[in-house]
């Protein structure tokens, strides 16, 4: 957006001033205004943060481009204004269940929730502490809420945070709540005219942590094999207490933490990036498994709120002893596990993800579904039973948490290769079992992280005025220009190229929805005769994936 001229700048910047309830966010956009900074106070009031489907999230700071308690409160006045509007707001007394991990500022923004949904007459309730978002999700349907807020970045770098919001079915806001509430947000008027109350706000006891956990144990077979020996790292987040509370129940081994970042710390000082799947984030864990006396089975880490899982396995011929699995490769293995123990129902994935969990569910007999990006579109496949996307999201127990959810999706993965234990099997030999049935889908990523968004929309741009033809030797068989939408799915921006020729390969490319980074989802199908196939299979898959990469790169111009 286009900076207003320097007198309305500083203008604006003032009016926020006046009125910023915060006193860090005011002396940072004082000390603003008194060097004269325009850059950094355009920076802050080119415009405001878009609630969307992921709701809002940014880095934090004073003004409307920034995440701070003024824009919290604007967002908590319009999500109360639209629930007062609708007609069931009333049910179970209009209560909102709010949660919140330990980023900077997080409590604080749980709290002004709080006060000015309880100063616009409904009911609010703050989870009892900084907790996984998952306890957030299972609680609004536990407890009969009308809707839910949980105050998290996810595994967005320490300076941002976010605020993401979810409707009384417990799963997260789509279309058309996620534009009634930014309408709502944009027509509320100055802070001075949003009631906020100063108590009446419920902070609920230990016993909806205890409710979770007791659900959580529905993941599991009561008489299933509970020897598997597991390292966990929390990565700095929420995620220690409550995995360590879900594994004593269930009857497993504790899982040794990584004490480093066992501990909730919002500068995540041991990572660059909080996110499991970022290089370097895991090196803490690997070198903890290496000091291990008995080396474990398992390396589990869960992202700073824990709503996501990721699992390495031992590796001798890796540098670090440990290879981190895909989130697709976790993904099949995780269906394969609810099918044999007997789970019916839709099994669902994201359109990103591989499409090797169509042919495990249809070798079962199960219905498939295949949705838009994001677990807010996958916990709404009618019949849900299982649900993933690559992005190490995990749904596998939709009636007790309807999004992704890493502490039951570990204790799923600690349950399976506990039993594939006791017959001398690894996940890494239930995969290839899975690739000689259905074929070797290897996937991959090409991730541009950029600072200037326009360069998203020119590569999407370019990409659509001159499709390529072919990409890694393979032909361009079908393009679908995901922005139309199509029989199944929902318009969204995207491109999807379906290849053919020595084996079978597909491509999706789309802007992130949380992040500023082109995403461009890889995937290689090689036929495996038999398990002797398998490295020759590997080679070739590699090369296409490679290949795949550069190419799309350069027709995308980035």
């Amino acid at each position: 957006m286009t900076a207003p001229a320097p007198d309305a700048l500083i203008a604006q910047a003032r009016a926020w001033l006046a009125e910023d309830p915060d006193p860090d966010t005011r002396t940072e956009l004082a000390a603003l205004l008194d060097a004269g900074d325009l850059d950094a106070l355009a920076d802050r009031f080119s415009g405001t943060l878009q609630f969307g489907t992921a709701g809002l999230r940014g880095e934090l700071g004073a003004g409307p481009m920034r995440m701070n308690r003024a824009v919290v409160i604007r967002a908590a006045a319009g999500l109360a204004a639209y629930l007062r509007a609708q007609e069931d707001h009333r049910e179970g007394g209009g209560l909102v269940v709010i949660g919140y991990d330990a980023r900077h500022k997080s409590e604080a923004f749980a709290r002004d929730t709080a006060a000015v949904l309880v100063g616009a007459g409904l009911r609010a309730a703050l989870l009892p502490r900084p907790l996984p978002t998952p306890v957030l999700a299972f609680a609004i349907r536990h407890l009969g809420a009308v809707a839910g807020v949980t105050v998290t970045a996810s595994h967005n770098p320490p300076q941002d945070n976010g605020y993401k919001v979810y409707l009384g079915d417990g799963s997260q806001i789509v279309p058309p709540a996620d534009a009634g509430i930014a309408a709502a947000i944009d027509a509320v008027g100055p802070l001075t005219g949003v009631p906020r109350a100063s108590a009446g706000w419920e902070v609920l006891g230990e016993d909806v942590v205890d409710a979770y956990l007791a659900r959580s144990q529905a993941v599991l077979d009561a008489d299933g094999p509970r020897e598997v020996r597991v390292v966990h790292t929390a990565l700095h987040g929420v995620g220690w207490e409550t995995v360590r509370a879900a594994f004593a129940r269930a009857g497993f081994p504790e899982p040794v933490p990584v004490a480093e970042q066992a501990e909730p710390d919002p500068d995540f000082p041991t990572v660059a990036f909080p996110n499991p799947e970022e290089p370097g984030a895991m090196d803490l864990a690997f070198a903890a498994a290496r000091a291990l006396p008995t080396p474990p089975d398992l390396v589990i880490a869960n992202d700073p709120d824990a709503d996501r899982c990721a699992v390495a396995v031992p590796a001798p011929q890796s540098p670090s002893g440990w290879r981190m699995l895909h989130g697709d490769e976790v993904g099949a293995l995780l269906a394969v596990h609810l099918v044999r123990r007997g789970v019916r129902g839709t099994f669902a994935e994201s359109i990103v993800s591989s499409t090797l969990l169509g042919r495990i569910a249809a070798s079962a007999g199960l219905p498939h579904a295949e949705t838009l990006t994001g677990f807010k579109w996958i916990a709404r496949v009618p019949g849900l039973a299982y649900g993933y996307e690559e992005a190490l999201g995990y749904c596998v127990d939709p009636e007790g948490v309807r999004d992704k959810d890493g502490v039951t999706a570990a204790l799923a993965v600690a349950e399976l290769a506990a039993g594939l234990k006791t017959s001398g099997r690894t996940l890494v030999d239930l995969l290839d079992e899975l690739a000689v049935e259905h074929g070797l889908h290897a996937t991959g990523q090409l991730s541009v992280r950029v600072r200037d968004l326009s360069l998203i929309a020119d590569a999407m741009t370019r990409l659509r005025n001159a499709p390529p033809t072919s990409l890694a030797g393979l032909t361009v068989t079908s393009v679908d220009d995901l922005a139309e939408g199509t029989a199944d799915l929902p318009p969204t921006d995207g491109l999807r190229y379906l290849l053919r020729g020595e084996c079978d390969a597909r491509v999706i490319v789309r802007p992130s929805g949380t992040e500023p980074k082109l995403k461009c989802y890889l995937e290689a199908v090689v036929p495996v005769p038999d398990v002797s196939a398998l490295p020759d299979a590997r080679t070739r898959a590699a090369g296409v994936l490679d290949a795949l990469r550069t190419d799309i790169a350069a027709a995308a111009g980035i």
